[in-house]
Formats: structure tokens, sequence, C-alpha cells
């Protein structure tokens, strides 16, 4: 008979219980290889060689290796680069894959002999008298390749790490790290401040809120010879070099990506995503090997939550004039279901099997000026409307015009009634001026002339675009509703996403994900945490004599387990089996206590996450299974 009884209903009546003892299950740490490939030369960088890394939940016993790969701007900004990451259980697996991926004319074999941590392949070594090949930059940071986060490694720069927020230890959490540039050593403080500031910005009711259980925030100081960022390309005297190509409020580079690899390295399990933050108040940020973000009052949590939407959740952009649209929130073929078919919005007259239209759009001019202006040459730029659109908006992006008589903003000559953003300073940010009337077919012309003298210097067109759309029975604008809306890259190549603009993703002054973004999140996440962190076996006397036998499961904070109250529906579902047979008493609890005379056996325990932010998990990542045999009594 088992007596159904929490573990936390029986401690008042304990005599001589010796605590829990945790059930060992090791996760298995796979092997890791991270290179850079040349888009159109395959010619590659091995960034990482093999090493062991955190469990990657999506190798199986059918599925021995997975492969990630992204296309990012080069952290100097010179063009594109793939960052390709292999996983698989056995090292060899890895040595296969880079042949395919790399071939070996185009890499260095030499780069193979920079450690002593592992032992290549013979087939990659360097043959006796073979003509040199170009070579490679491979920084030997001359750092142990164990994972441990208290281990041997070591950082070429000083660290001064503290936890910021998170839940549970790094061998179960995905770990996000920032590391501080142009602070100096009196400023260690204010790095904190910033870093904390901006974990709780995008953690704290919003954006990461629902996952933040899965996640770990740390601050990782390092003090600089100089204050702020550099600018006009050269770095400052800082540990990783960040600077702005020229005066623009736009991508934030780095000088010394071996630098910040490295001193990420060094920190084992608890750097997953590296985060460069650069002393400065104004907007920068790039996405890519490293996220650099400022700490911007208006701008910095909304460019880190974007890029690291990139990083994390690995998916490509959904505003206009973008070159990357990959992952689960793009669409490029219209004939075919769309990766989000299971978030669709079916109006009534469709068909569950009929394919959704295509939202009516047009982009008939997008230009990135980055120019400063002046009061004596108005900034205009002309396009065409064929005239048949209902309603359009014009988009741009100014900095250095905190006043709203600084500028004037003219369509066809008429003043659009631009106001900056209150409390905004001589920061960037982006409007959004919205018109309910079609154009007249023919010639437009947009306008900005700069009416106060003193912004000159300071005062920058950044990015200017306009947008044509069908009438409401052409163009579902609905907030909230779900469908197949264009977007137009660089390149004037048409893809599609799921929303008119409900997403960080296609506007980054947008505080959420949309859906199908948050559901990308939780599978990403998932697929390196497991919602199981431990199981438990012990044993208890009550005051009456008899011995009891407790097994405990310890979760994710999540569902029940949250401290305060989701902001989304979801909950565990729990079921204990022993010998294979389901033990219905103990539905849905994470602890189970039994007469020891009768507990003997093999015991299951499987875990279901369930939460209305995930619609579609065919892997299976949101649930976990252990196993526990209690092969003695207690007493």
């Amino acid at each position: 008979m088992h007596v159904a009884v929490l573990l936390t209903l029986v401690v008042g009546a304990i005599a001589l219980a010796p605590p829990l003892s945790h059930h060992q299950h090791v996760p298995q740490r796979p092997y890791e290889l991270v290179l850079h490939r040349e888009p159109e030369t395959h010619f590659c960088n091995v960034v990482h060689a093999p090493r062991q890394t955190k469990p990657h939940r999506r190798l199986t016993a059918s599925r021995r290796y997975v492969q990630e790969s992204k296309a990012v701007n080069k952290h100097d900004g010179t063009g594109v680069v793939e960052i390709v990451k292999v996983y698989a259980t056995e090292e060899e697996l890895l040595w296969e894959r880079l042949r395919e991926l790399c071939d070996s004319g185009h890499i260095d074999a030499s780069a193979f002999t920079s450690t002593d941590e592992w032992e290549p392949p013979a087939s990659w070594l360097p043959e006796t008298g073979a003509e040199e090949q170009s070579r490679l930059p491979v920084p030997n940071t001359g750092v142990d390749s164990e994972l441990d986060t208290a281990g041997k490694k070591k950082s070429p720069v000083p660290l001064s790490v503290r936890h910021i927020a998170g839940s549970g230890h790094s061998t179960n959490r995905v770990d996000l790290t920032f590391f501080s540039d142009g602070y100096l050593a009196s400023e260690e403080d204010k790095f904190i401040q910033d870093v904390t500031r901006l974990v709780e910005e995008i953690s704290g009711n919003q954006t990461f809120h629902t996952v933040a259980p899965l996640l770990n925030f740390w601050a990782a100081f390092s003090p600089s010879n100089e204050s702020g960022v550099g600018a006009g390309g050269k770095p400052k005297d800082t540990p990783f070099g960040l600077y702005r190509d020229g005066t623009e409020l736009r991508a934030l580079y780095y000088a010394k990506p071996e630098v910040a690899r490295a001193a990420c390295d060094s920190l084992g399990d608890r750097c997953d995503y590296p985060i460069l933050i650069g002393n400065d108040p104004l907007y920068g940020g790039l996405g890519g090997e490293f996220v650099t973000i400022t700490p911007s009052e208006v701008n910095g949590p909304l460019v880190l939550r974007h890029e690291l939407g990139h990083s994390v959740i690995d998916v490509g952009e959904e505003y206009d004039g973008g070159f990357a649209y990959f992952g689960p929130n793009a669409g490029h073929d219209t004939s075919k279901p769309m990766p989000w078919a299971h978030w669709l919005t079916h109006d009534s007259n469709m068909s569950s099997t009929e394919l959704p239209r295509v939202e009516r759009a047009v982009m008939p001019i997008q230009a990135y000026p980055w120019t400063l202006l002046n009061t004596t040459t108005p900034w205009k730029i002309t396009f065409n409307s064929s005239g048949t659109y209902s309603r359009h908006v014009v988009r741009f992006s100014l900095s250095g015009l905190p006043e709203e008589d600084d500028i004037d903003v003219l369509f066809d000559g008429q003043d659009l009634g631009w106001t900056p953003k209150p409390g905004l300073g001589v920061d960037r940010w982006h409007y959004d001026i919205y018109r309910d009337d079609a154009l007249s077919e023919g010639e437009h012309k947009i306008e900005f002339k700069l009416r106060e003298e003193k912004r000159e210097g300071i005062a920058q067109l950044c990015s200017v675009e306009l947008l044509e759309f069908g009438s409401d029975e052409e163009f579902n604008a609905t907030p909230g509703f779900y469908g197949v809306f264009p977007t137009f890259s660089e390149k004037n190549e048409t893809s599609y996403r799921p929303t008119n603009e409900d997403c960080l993703m296609r506007l980054t002054t947008t505080p959420n994900f949309c859906s199908v973004c948050v559901e990308g999140l939780w599978l990403s996440l998932l697929s390196r945490v497991d919602p199981i962190d431990s199981v438990q076996s012990g044993c208890l006397q009550t005051d009456q004599g008899p011995w009891l036998r407790v097994l405990k499961v310890n979760l994710l904070p999540l569902g029940q387990l949250r401290s305060g109250p989701p902001s989304a529906k979801e909950a565990y579902n729990i079921t204990w089996t022993k010998d294979g047979q389901i033990l219905d008493d103990f539905a849905n609890a994470t602890s189970i206590t039994l007469n020891d005379r009768d507990a003997l056996g093999k015991y299951s325990v499987n875990v279901t996450f369930v939460t209305e932010e995930v619609r579609a998990d065919p892997e299976g990542l949101l649930s976990s299974e252990r196993e526990i045999e209690v092969f003695d009594k207690c007493h």
C-alpha cells in the first residue's frame, strides 16, 4: 500500500532521518565544433576545435549530430560570415562534418597544431614538404579545455564576475554574460548598475519574462584604460575595442574578437551568450558571434532584445532592407504551408487546409542615408507610386534632434507634424507616421529640412522608407492577427513574416516577440535545458516508527512552481510509475512517500511542461523522464 503523503507534510514527524540523496543522472556532455565559413568560397576558420560542452537535448540515439548555422555581420563590418556549430556525441563525427563543410584546400591544417588539448586526425595534419597554405588566425589562449566553471582556464583580461539573476546551476541553464568595455576601474559600480537595469528591462515583465527560470545572467567586469567607445573606426584602449565606424548611431563593432572569445571561454559553463556592453549613453549594437550594445536608457534594452532574438532563438530579421531572413518566423514559398501554420488566424470562410493569402503591401522606397543634416540644403528623395494602394506609412529614424522645432519633415511639401520622443535627447529613435489615404499615381517626394543651425554636426538622418498597404479587405493590420505578410530585403527580394508589426524582430520599439518567436525561444532554450534539474531518493522515519521511502523530482520553477503567478497559462503534468505501472495516487506530485516495505522496484517520473506559448513540440523538448531504482530497504 502506498502512503500518499507529500514530503512537506512529514517533515515535522521525522526521527533519525538522513537527508535525501541525489540520484546520479549525469547527462552526456557532447563535443562541439565551431567554425567561421565564408559564404562564397567555403573558406573556413576553426574558432573552436572539438571540445566538450553542455548537453544538447536534440542529440538522440538516431540523431548523431546537430548542426546550426547562420549568416552574421563580421565583427568589423567588412562583410558577412557564416557561423557553423556542430554538436556530436562522438568527436570523430565532428571531423567528418568538417571534411564535408570545408574542403582541405580551404582550411589551414596548421590550425590543428596550435594547442596540446586534443589530437586531430592524421588526415588533417600538414604533409611533410607540402606547400604552405594561407594561414588562418587561431588564437592560442593557453587555456584548458575543461568546461568546469571553477576550472583551470585563464582569461586574457582580468575578470570580476557577479551573478545578477538566475534560478539554478549553469550546467542546466542557459547563461548570458555581460562583459564591460570602456568602463574605468572607478566605474565598476556603474557597469553593475547598467547590467542590472538591462536584465530587469528584458526579463522583469516582458520579452524574456516567461523563460527567465531557464536563464542565468552574469556581469564580468574588466577595467579599461579609457572611458567610452571609439569612433571613426578607431577603438579606444579597452579590453575588447568597441567602436563606431563613423559618427552615426548605428553598429557597434569590436576590434578584439579573440580576446572576447577567450574571456568567455574562461568562464566555462557560465558563458553561453556573451554580450559586450560599451560605456556610451547613445544607440549602438550588433549581432553575431558576440552581441554588442550600449546602456542607452531608451535604446539599450530594445537593441539587446532584438540582437538576443538573433542569437538565442536563431531567427533572422523581420524588418525591411535586411540580408538574413531565416528561422521559424521566415517563409519563402507561398505554395507551401508556412513554418507558423499552427499559429495562423483562420477566417471563418477559410478551410483548415486552404493556404492563407499574402497580405497586400509594397515598399516603393527605402534608403539608409546616414547623413548629417544642414540648414542650407534639405535632404530629399523621390519615388513613384502605382496609386493602387489605400494607405501608407512614412517610416524614418533620426538622431541629434531633441526639439520639435529642430526639423521639418515634409511629404510632397506637406508638414507631417513630426515630434521627437519625449526625453530622448540626442539619441536615435524610429518614427512611424501613418496616413490613412491613398497616394496618387506618379512621383512623390519626402524631404527633411533642418531648421536649427546649432544642431549641425549632430543632427542626422539615419533611415527612411515608405510602405503602402491595401484596404482592410486586402491587408489585415489588426494587432494579434497571424497571417502571411511580405518583407522586402536589401535586394528587394520578398520573404514572409507572421504578423504585421507585433514583433520586436520587425520593430525594435516593440517590447515583445510575436507568438511564433516566443515558441521558438522556448524550443531553443529547452534544447539545452532539461525541465528536470535532478531526482532524489531518501529515507524518513516517523515518530510512530515505520520507515518511509521518499522520491522527489526537482523541476525548473515553471508552471505551478513559479514564485509568482505566470503571465501565460502553463502547468506541469507529472506521472510516476513503478515497474511499468502508473501510480495514480501521485499524479502531478513532485515528491512521493512510500511504505519502505513496499518500495523496492524500478521507478520512473515523466514530466511534461504545457504552456499556451508552445503549440508544436515535434522533438518532445517540453518533456523529460528520469528513472530511479530502489534496490534496498531503508532499515
